[in-house]
C-alpha cells in the first residue's frame, strides 16, 4: 500500500499582509502530479488545512477544487483529512457527507463522552483491487472542551490518552492479520521541535506536548501534523512530521519542504522517502546589518525574471541608530525594477535605545497566552501570571473558539 503524508496547508494564509493563494495552488497542482506519479492509495492530510478558522471563499474553493480533481484523477484515491487546532472542526466536517461521495474523510471533533464515536473515526484504507490493507485511526486535534468530562477524565492528558486508548482497542478489534494500523493527527510531540514564530500552543497549562507513548509499536506509522518543521520523533522512523508544504514565515524560509511517500507491506513499513516541493516563490532575508551594507547587499541582488505573482518575498532587518522616516523610500529606490516585493522591513536599534530596542510584533506573529503574559507582566511590575491563571486564561481561549465554531 502506497500512501502520501502531508500537513499544514494553511489554505488562505497571508504573509504580512499579503495572499499566498498563488503558492498554494502550485503546491495542490504538483501534489496532483504526485499523486499520480506515485500510484498512491491514499492520501493522509494531518490537520491545519486552513489557516484560520473562517477561511475565506477562496481557500475553500483551493480545498474543494483539488479534492474533486484528485476523485476524477483516480476515483480509488482516499482521502482522510482531519482538523487542526486552526481548523474549526465544525467547517471541516461541515461538507463530509458530500466528500463521502468523493472517497474523502473529513473528521473535524471527537465526541469523547460518546464510546460510538470511535466507529466513525477508525476508517479502512484499501488498495487498488478493493481489499482492506491498512485501518487509519483519525485523530483530529483534541480540544479540551470536547474530551475532558466525567468519562475519559478531568485533566486534559489523562483524557487525550483514554481517548488514543479506546480508539486503539476499536482499531485493534476491526483489523485483521496482515492488515497495518496507522494513525493521522495533529498535535505536538514531546521531542518535536518548533518553529521561531509560526506553531500556535495548542493545548491548555502545561499538557502541551503529548508523550510518543501514545503510539505504541503495534502502529506502523503515525503521520503528525502541526509542526512546521520536517522531522521523525524520538528517533523513530515510523513517528512523521511532513511539515508545511510552503514557508509559512520568513524564519521557515530554508526549512526542507515535502511531502513524504509512506509504502508499507503488510503490517510492516517498509518504506519512506521525502518529495521536495518545488518553490512557487522565493523568500529573501537580507541583514541584520547597517543600512549602508544592506544597500549594497541590494545591488547585489539579481533581477527576478517572470511573471509578478512570482516576484519573491523580501524581508529586511536593518541596524540603525535612530529612526529613520524615509527608510523604506530608500530601500525601495535601491531596489528599483529588480522586482522583489519588499513586505517587511525590522529596523534594530542599539541596546542603549531602549524604547526602540525591540521591533514591533505584530499580532499573527504571537500566540495569545504569550501576548496575555506579556500585557500582564508589563501591568504588574514586570512579575509573570501564575501558571493557575494562564491556565484559566487558555480555557477561555478554548471556550472562544469553540463559540465560534457553534455559529457555522
Amino acid at each position: 500500500m502506497r500512501l502520501i503524508h502531508t500537513s499544514d496547508w494553511h489554505l488562505g494564509q497571508t504573509l504580512h499582509g499579503q495572499e499566498r493563494e498563488y503558492e498554494h495552488r502550485c503546491f495542490l497542482n504538483w501534489l496532483l502530479q504526485q499523486l499520480q506519479q506515485h500510484r498512491s492509495d491514499a492520501l493522509l492530510i494531518a490537520g491545519d488545512v486552513f489557516d484560520n478558522p473562517n477561511p475565506s471563499v477562496s481557500a475553500q474553493e483551493l480545498l474543494y477544487d483539488f479534492i474533486l480533481r484528485a476523485h476524477q484523477q483516480n476515483p480509488q484515491l482516499q482521502i482522510v483529512m482531519i482538523a487542526g487546532n486552526h481548523d474549526s472542526g465544525a467547517r471541516i466536517e461541515l461538507p463530509a457527507p458530500l466528500m463521502q461521495s468523493l472517497n474523502t474523510h473529513a473528521l473535524g471533533r471527537v465526541y469523547g463522552q460518546e464510546p460510538s464515536d470511535y466507529q466513525r473515526l477508525c476508517l479502512p484504507l484499501r488498495n487498488a483491487q478493493g481489499s482492506i490493507e491498512a485501518w487509519c485511526l483519525a485523530i483530529p486535534f483534541l480540544r479540551p472542551t470536547e474530551i475532558i468530562g466525567q468519562r475519559l477524565g478531568s485533566q486534559y492528558l489523562e483524557a487525550a490518552q483514554q481517548v488514543h486508548l479506546e480508539l486503539l482497542e476499536q482499531a485493534e478489534h476491526k483489523r485483521q492479520a496482515g492488515q497495518a494500523l496507522i494513525a493521522l493527527t495533529h498535535t505536538h510531540l514531546i521531542g518535536g521541535v518548533i518553529s521561531e514564530d509560526s506553531e500556535r500552543n495548542i493545548c491548555i497549562g502545561n499538557a502541551e506536548a503529548m508523550p510518543a507513548s501514545l503510539f505504541p509499536e503495534s502502529i506502523s506509522y503515525v503521520a503528525l501534523g502541526h509542526l512546521h518543521r520536517p522531522q521523525q520523533v524520538g528517533g523513530q522512523n515510523r513517528l512523521r512530521y511532513s511539515g508545511a508544504p510552503i514557508p509559512l514565515s520568513f524564519t521557515e524560509a530554508n526549512y526542507p519542504h515535502q511531502v513524504l511517500c509512506v509504502e508499507l507491506q503488510g503490517e510492516q513499513l517498509q518504506n519512506i522517502h521525502s518529495v521536495p516541493v518545488p518553490r512557487a516563490v522565493n523568500m529573501q532575508r537580507l541583514g541584520p546589518a547597517p543600512l549602508d551594507q544592506i544597500l549594497t547587499h541590494i545591488q547585489a541582488l539579481p533581477q527576478h525574471q517572470g511573471p509578478q505573482e512570482t516576484y519573491p518575498w523580501l524581508e529586511i532587518r536593518v541596524q540603525l541608530e535612530e529612526p529613520l522616516p524615509d527608510l523604506r523610500p530608500r530601500l525601495e529606490a535601491a531596489l528599483g525594477d529588480k522586482h522583489y516585493r519588499l513586505i517587511r522591513i525590522n529596523p534594530l536599534y542599539p541596546a542603549l535605545h531602549q524604547t526602540p530596542t525591540e521591533p514591533l510584533i505584530e499580532l499573527d506573529q504571537i500566540a495569545p497566552d504569550e501576548l496575555f503574559s506579556r500585557a500582564w507582566a508589563e501591568q504588574h511590575s514586570g512579575h509573570p501570571p501564575s501558571p493557575e491563571l494562564m491556565n484559566d486564561f487558555a480555557q477561555l481561549i478554548q471556550q472562544v473558539n469553540l463559540t465560534e465554531e457553534t455559529t457555522l
